[in-house]
C-alpha cells in the first residue's frame, strides 16, 4: 500500500510539472492576463477560417468599407492622394533637417499575404513626412471618432515611432509643407526609444481664455507593450473617442488603456480654481521646526566627552607562537634584477616583497598590538534631548488666490475639426510597415475592415507559427531555468515506468506472510506428552465443576 501511495504521489507531481511548463508557454503568448478583451464583432468572427490552411491558400481581396467613413487607405493600388513633404524641420542643420526619408509600397517580408501591400518607411536616421486629405472632414459633434491602422516593425525597433497625426483644419493647410510644427488635433500610435515603450494618445486643447493650444497626454497603459515592438508581427492599433468624453486604446482588438478626457489626461484639461499667490512670502519669524532642543536640559556632571569610542582590550593575551622578530613581508628570494635595469636612471634595485612564508603556520608576525574594543564609558558629545516645539506653526505655504486663468471645459471631446492624416517620423530602424488606415464612427465598420485586412494577416502568421518544440526552445532562451524543467519532465515518464512496471524485489516479510503451513512429523514421546497434558486438563475441569456444585448446596 505504501508503495502505491508513493507511485501516485510521483504521478501527481509529474502532472503539476508538465502543467507548469505548458502554462509558461501560454503566458509567453499572452501579453497580460489582466487585459480587458474587447468582444469581437460577429462579422469579424466570420473571418476565422481553418488555421491549417497555408498562406498560399488565402485569397486576398482589398478591404472595402461597409459604412460611412472619413478616410480609408489600403495601399494596394497606386499611391494616389498622398503628398510627400518638401519642407524641412526648423532650427536644425540643413543636411539633417530635410524630410528626405524614402517611402515604398510593398508586401510584408514575412507572413506575406499575396496582393496585400502596405506603406513602408525605408530610410534610417532620416526624417519622413507624408500626408493625405480626408475624404471628408471629421467634426467633433455627436458621433464617436474611431482611428485604426496596422503597424509591423519588420526589423524590430531601436528608436523611432509609428504614430499618426490627425491634422487640424485650416485655410492655409498645405500638405507639401507638412512638418513637425504643423497644427494637429490628435496624435496616436506606438513609439519607442531604448527600453521606453509607449503608446501615445495626445490631443491639442484650445484654452478658451488665451486661445493658445496645450498638449494633453493620456496616462501610460499598465500593460507591458514590449512584445508588440519586437515580435515582428502585424498589430492593429485602434483609438476610440466618444462624445461622453471617454476614450479607449486597443491593440489587436484588446483594450490596453481607457479613461476620461477630463480625469485621465496630463496635464488636466481644466486648470485649478485656486493657485498659490506668488507675491506671498514667508514671515521671518515663522517657525517650521516640529522639534527643538530642550532649553532646560543640563549636561550631567559625570558626562565625559573626552572618552574615546575604542580602547585597547586589557584582557587580550598575545597568542602562543607569535613571531615577534619575523616581518610580515620579506624580499622575494627568487626575484632577479632585470637585465635592462639602469641603477643611475632607475636607482638601486630591490627585490619585490612577498608574504613571509614563516608566518603562514604562525598566529602572526611582527610587533603584537592589543586589539581594540568598544569603550563602555564612551558617551560622545552631549546634546540636549529634543522636545516638541511650543512655537511650531507647520510648514509654510503661500496663500491661495482665485486663478485668473481658470475655466471649466465640460466637453473636451469637442476638439478642432480634422481634415487630413499624416505620418511625420524619424527612426533608427528601417522597414516599418503601415497598412489599412480607416477613420470612421461605427465600431461595426472598423471591425469588418479589420477582419478583411488584419484578420487575414493574423491567420497567415498563425499558420506559419513554429511547432511546439521550437516554441519550447525559444521560451528556454528567454528563461534558461526552463531547461531544468524540460529535462525533469522528460525523465519523469521513464521514472514512472520503472516504478509501475518493474517487478519489485520480494522481502523476507512477504515470503513469511505468504508461506503455507507444512505438517511436521511427531515422535512417540511428543505424542505421549500431549496425551498426558489433555488428561490433566480434563481432571482440572471436573474438579472445578464439583467445587461449583458444592457451593450451590
Amino acid at each position: 500500500i505504501t508503495r502505491m501511495h508513493f507511485q501516485w504521489g510521483w504521478l501527481c507531481f509529474s502532472v503539476l510539472i508538465i502543467s507548469s511548463v505548458v502554462a509558461e508557454i501560454e503566458n509567453e503568448e499572452t501579453p497580460d492576463a489582466d487585459v480587458e478583451v474587447e468582444d469581437f464583432d460577429k462579422e469579424s468572427q466570420e473571418a476565422d477560417v481553418d488555421r491549417e490552411k497555408s498562406s498560399l491558400e488565402v485569397v486576398y481581396q482589398t478591404p472595402k468599407p461597409t459604412g460611412e467613413v472619413y478616410f480609408t487607405e489600403t495601399f494596394d493600388g497606386e499611391l494616389t492622394g498622398w503628398v510627400l513633404s518638401k519642407t524641412k524641420k526648423e532650427e536644425m542643420d540643413d543636411n539633417i533637417a530635410k524630410y528626405d526619408g524614402r517611402w515604398e509600397v510593398e508586401e510584408l517580408k514575412e507572413n506575406t499575404v499575396p496582393g496585400d501591400r502596405g506603406l513602408v518607411l525605408k530610410s534610417v536616421a532620416k526624417h519622413h513626412a507624408v500626408s493625405a486629405m480626408l475624404t471628408k472632414a471629421f467634426i467633433f459633434d455627436n458621433k464617436p471618432l474611431i482611428v485604426q491602422y496596422e503597424v509591423n516593425f519588420q526589423e524590430g525597433i531601436d528608436c523611432g515611432g509609428a504614430y499618426i497625426k490627425l491634422l487640424s483644419s485650416s485655410d492655409d493647410l498645405n500638405l507639401e509643407y507638412f512638418f513637425d510644427k504643423t497644427p494637429y488635433t490628435i496624435m496616436f500610435g506606438p513609439d519607442k526609444c531604448g527600453e521606453d515603450y509607449k503608446l501615445h494618445f495626445i490631443f491639442r486643447h484650445k484654452n478658451p481664455k488665451t486661445g493658445e493650444y496645450d498638449e494633453k497626454h493620456a496616462k501610460r497603459p499598465d500593460v507591458d507593450l514590449k512584445k508588440f515592438y519586437l515580435d515582428k508581427k502585424t498589430h492593429l492599433y485602434t483609438l476610440v473617442l466618444k462624445p461622453d468624453d471617454t476614450f479607449e486604446m486597443l491593440i489587436d482588438q484588446t483594450v490596453v488603456s481607457k479613461g476620461s478626457l477630463l480625469e485621465d489626461m496630463v496635464p488636466p484639461v481644466n486648470p485649478p480654481k485656486e493657485i498659490e499667490d506668488l507675491s506671498d512670502k514667508k514671515p521671518d519669524d515663522w517657525d517650521e521646526r516640529p522639534k527643538i532642543p530642550d532649553p532646560n536640559a543640563v549636561k550631567p556632571d559625570d558626562w565625559d566627552e573626552d572618552e574615546p569610542s575604542k580602547i585597547e582590550d586589557p584582557d587580550a593575551v598575545k597568542p602562543e607562537g607569535w613571531l615577534d622578530d619575523e616581518p610580515q613581508y620579506v624580499p622575494d628570494p627568487n626575484a632577479k634584477k632585470p637585465k635592462d635595469w639602469d641603477e643611475e636612471m632607475d636607482g638601486e634595485w630591490e627585490a619585490p616583497q612577498i608574504p613571509n612564508p614563516k608566518c603562514e603556520t604562525a598566529p602572526g608576525c611582527g610587533h603584537w598590538v592589543r586589539p581594540m574594543k568598544n569603550n563602555p564609558n564612551y558617551k560622545g558629545k552631549w546634546k540636549a534631548p529634543m522636545i516638541d516645539n511650543p512655537n511650531y506653526q507647520g510648514i509654510w505655504s503661500p496663500r491661495k488666490i482665485p486663478n485668473p486663468y481658470y475655466f471649466e471645459e465640460l466637453h473636451p471631446f469637442k476638439m478642432t475639426t480634422v481634415s487630413a492624416v499624416g505620418l511625420e517620423l524619424w527612426s533608427m530602424t528601417s522597414d516599418i510597415y503601415f497598412d489599412n488606415f480607416i477613420i470612421c464612427s461605427e465600431k461595426e465598420v472598423a471591425d469588418r475592415w479589420a477582419a478583411d485586412g488584419w484578420g487575414l494577416k493574423k491567420l497567415v502568421a498563425s499558420a506559419n507559427e513554429p511547432g511546439m518544440f521550437t516554441q519550447l526552445v525559444t521560451a528556454a532562451e528567454d528563461h534558461p531555468w526552463l531547461w531544468v524543467l524540460y529535462i525533469f519532465t522528460l525523465a519523469l515518464p521513464v521514472g514512472l515506468a520503472v516504478l509501475f512496471c518493474w517487478p519489485a524485489k520480494k522481502t523476507d516479510e512477504d515470503i513469511d506472510f505468504k508461506k503455507p503451513d507444512i505438517s511436521k512429523p511427531i515422535t512417540k514421546g511428543e505424542l505421549k506428552q500431549e496425551s498426558k497434558e489433555l488428561e490433566d486438563d480434563e481432571i482440572e475441569l471436573e474438579e472445578e465443576k464439583a467445587n461449583e456444585d458444592t457451593a450451590e448446596d
